[in-house]
């Protein structure tokens, strides 16, 4: 076990961060009193538990000694004080380092989650169980725990697949709806641009917390939740994979184009493309009004949202010709008070000032444990009345509350 000096132990039930000034206010947040046992990694169980610590929870973070996290080393690019990956999803967590091929360290480790009320873990299907640290062995004593198991393709005939995001997207079906469609520059399947199926396993895993945690203020007894990535992929497939059940249609790539709505889809303009969603009749009208072809709502072929799926490729180039007469930015400027939604493809800075404009303070300030400011970060997305002060405590540094935890533990 990694040594660290550390101040006073916290007294059972608080946590080291309560005295910074990042916490809120004791009662004040929603799962103030919960204790997280953290023994995930990388980004969707990471994800689920900063979540909660978000929410008020104490979150505990075991990690190896002298490694820790995989994402603490993944970059570039890295921030002044690390892994801008490890950074974006471990705020508001204690870390501590547990060698748990160490008895001594495992014992520490059962110990944290025996006093547990949630436990999240990503290990391989069967791999905490062969520690000991399995749902089965640790509910005979702790019969109120949340267990929550997170992996990519389930613990039944899926439990020796490695679970990455990129393969799930491929397996699952996203990337053969994502992407150009054959004949068309770029033509083949695409990833999302972020890992978005652990961000989609990471809130299915903290609603199935949240609810047992809510389940267990009635009965007393906790819960195991289960999630995969597979699964939540597949969840996340709505119309989609409704098409296909209940319709027969195997969707296919389209680009930016929509299935069902014409248009909804990226239109070029006098100098970039603009995103149009004109979901009903009226909103069509009033887009063929702007752009100088009002006749084009009532033409039988563009009437009405089924006439427009069916006449896709002759009603694109007229749009397109009456939008070339001006920039993206004019037309957003103008057609956006006409209830015409639409807007230019924004980088992710602008994205962020758009929000900002908006009043909706996309961002929070993160401070270390001395209250210095380590810089910004992307706000948990609630916004709450009456308003909850946010917890701004920067990631841990590895092992940063070992030596502290480690005397609670053994109080």
């Amino acid at each position: 076990m990694a040594k660290t000096e550390g101040t006073s132990a916290a007294p059972a039930g608080t946590s080291p961060l309560d005295a910074g000034t990042s916490a809120a206010p004791a009662g004040t947040s929603p799962l103030a009193g919960i204790l997280v046992a953290d023994f995930s990694r990388v980004l969707a169980g990471p994800l689920a538990t900063m979540t909660l610590a978000d929410l008020g929870a104490r979150v505990v973070k075991v990690e190896r000694p002298g490694a820790g996290d995989d994402t603490r080393h993944w970059g570039p690019p890295f921030s002044a004080t690390g892994a801008t990956y490890f950074e974006s999803v471990n705020r508001n967590k204690e870390s501590v380092e547990l060698d748990l091929s160490d008895p001594q360290d495992l014992e520490l480790a059962r110990e944290l989650a025996l006093r547990a009320d949630v436990l999240v873990e990503n290990f391989k299907p069967g791999g905490l169980e062969k520690l000991g640290l399995g749902y089965e062995s640790l509910v005979e004593e702790n019969p109120g725990l949340v267990y929550a198991s997170i992996s990519g393709f389930g613990s039944v005939g899926g439990r020796d697949l490695p679970g990455y995001d990129f393969i799930v997207q491929a397996l699952g079906g996203l990337m053969s709806i994502t992407g150009a469609p054959d004949g068309e520059p770029g033509a083949g399947p695409m990833k999302a641009g972020v890992a978005l199926v652990d961000v989609l396993t990471a809130k299915d895993a903290t609603v199935g917390i949240l609810a047992a945690l809510t389940e267990r203020a009635r009965t007393g007894r906790g819960r195991r939740v289960e999630v995969n990535l597979l699964s939540s992929l597949q969840g996340a497939l709505a119309n989609q994979g409704q098409a296909y059940l209940g319709a027969g249609v195997v969707p296919g790539r389209m680009g930016n184009d929509h299935p069902s709505i014409v248009p909804y889809q990226l239109l070029a303009t006098g100098d970039a493309p603009l995103a149009v969603a004109a979901g009903n009749d009226g909103q069509f009208a009033r887009l063929c009004e702007a752009i100088g072809f009002p006749e084009l709502a009532s033409d039988p072929r563009f009437a009405t949202n089924k006439a427009r799926v069916a006449h896709r490729a002759e009603l694109v180039p007229l749009l397109e010709a009456g939008l070339s007469t001006a920039s993206a930015e004019v037309w957003q400027d103008k057609l956006t008070p006409l209830g015409v939604p639409c807007g230019r493809v924004a980088g992710i800075g602008e994205g962020l000032d758009y929000a900002e404009s908006l009043g909706l303070e996309p961002t929070i300030s993160v401070h270390d444990r001395s209250g210095t400011f380590t810089g910004r970060q992307i706000r948990h997305p609630i916004t709450w009345t009456p308003p909850l002060p946010p917890r701004t405590q920067a990631s841990p540094a590895l092992g940063a509350d070992t030596a502290d935890v480690v005397r609670w533990l053994r109080a």
